[in-house]
């Protein structure tokens, strides 16, 4: 775990594999959806991101609601509409999976996994719990009994109680906890190599927040995984994630190692972001909340898109977008003035 995060700057070439251990590379990744103000038209919702997952290690990718976190999970794994990514490259394995011919449908469910935010939601509710599971394990021919058997030590290991009998609920019938739990068990039976999570605790009280993010970290350790988590709450991903990617309207504005990243950050959002967050640093500071609304991909400021809440902000930043750069080894910044928050 803790291995380097490898960022590009927006203006970056393709990427190409290298042997450094990740299993998914992000480059330079376009998502467009149709605009909702009724004029036509598309919004660019994710705007060149671009960013590593390495093999084994939680990459954190954090930010306010309309930052892009979710859309971009959603490409990787292909459940946008069709001709929603309209640029950059999704590679892994050394595979563009946005390529024509390339089989989006092996990966999906089997190397990638995803467990989203809202389980009732994502969960077929006619279907019990056994036979959404077995489903994916009865793709590759197994007997019935086998898949029986798989299905009850997944839930088992996903902490379901008695899997052998909530197997033959259904989701409504479940907690919230139980919900997520089957979830977890979904997006291991296909084996993945990568688990997407998308805010999976937002939805649970504190205490069963703990117990699933316990339970994600052991079932990772385990199984040698390697983790997208999707999220807004810093407190989250600070406790789990080795990596940190953070986004504002659709960008990149900082990436690199968490305990580093969130104790001294290099962009002035991050910033902000850390102290409207007492327990992130500590316990007795009170918490700042950010000024302003957050900007959105469809009402995105000229160049930096963070420059009418940025306490720094200078004409600079009012003509001129900010490209990532690395300030640091291994941490890269999209602000003019990276070196000085840095310094603050």
């Amino acid at each position: 775990m803790g291995e380097r995060v490898t960022a590009r700057s927006h203006d970056a070439g393709p990427a190409s594999p290298e042997p450094d251990g990740s299993l998914l590379r992000i480059g330079g990744l376009v998502v467009e959806l149709p605009a909702q103000d009724g004029a036509g038209g598309t919004v660019r919702v994710v705007d060149g991101v671009s960013f590593d997952v390495p093999a084994g290690s939680t990459v954190g990718l954090i930010g306010e609601s309309g930052s892009g976190k979710t859309m971009t999970a959603l490409a990787v794994i292909g459940l946008l509409p069709e001709g929603a990514v309209t640029g950059g490259e999704l590679v892994w394995r050394g595979e563009d999976l946005l390529r024509p011919g390339a089989d989006r449908r092996r990966v999906r469910g089997h190397e990638i996994s995803m467990i989203f935010q809202d389980p009732l939601a994502a969960l077929n509710p006619s279907l019990t719990i056994g036979r959404q599971v077995g489903e994916i394990l009865r793709r590759d021919g197994r007997p019935r009994a086998e898949v029986r058997r798989a299905v009850i030590d997944l839930l088992d290991r996903a902490g379901v109680p008695d899997p052998a009998g909530r197997m033959r609920s259904y989701p409504h019938e479940l907690s919230g906890g139980l919900r997520q739990r089957a979830m977890i068990a979904l997006a291991l039976a296909g084996d993945p190599s990568l688990l997407l999570a998308d805010e999976p605790t937002t939805a649970l009280d504190v205490t069963v927040q703990a117990r699933i993010l316990r339970l994600l970290r052991s079932i990772q350790q385990e199984r040698g995984l390697a983790m997208l988590l999707v999220s807004h709450d810093l407190r989250v991903v600070a406790h789990v994630a080795d990596q940190v990617v953070v986004m504002y309207a659709g960008r990149v504005a900082e990436r690199g190692p968490a305990s580093e990243t969130l104790r001294r950050p290099a962009h002035p959002y991050t910033r902000a972001l850390v102290a409207s967050v007492p327990a992130v640093r500590t316990r007795t500071a009170l918490a700042a909340p950010l000024p302003g609304a957050p900007a959105t991909p469809a009402n995105r400021p000229a160049a930096c898109a963070f420059h009418p809440r940025c306490p720094l902000a200078r004409d600079r930043c009012r003509v001129e977008a900010p490209v990532a750069r690395e300030v640091e080894p291994g941490r890269w910044s999209a602000c003019h003035f990276a070196e000085e928050v840095l310094d603050r």
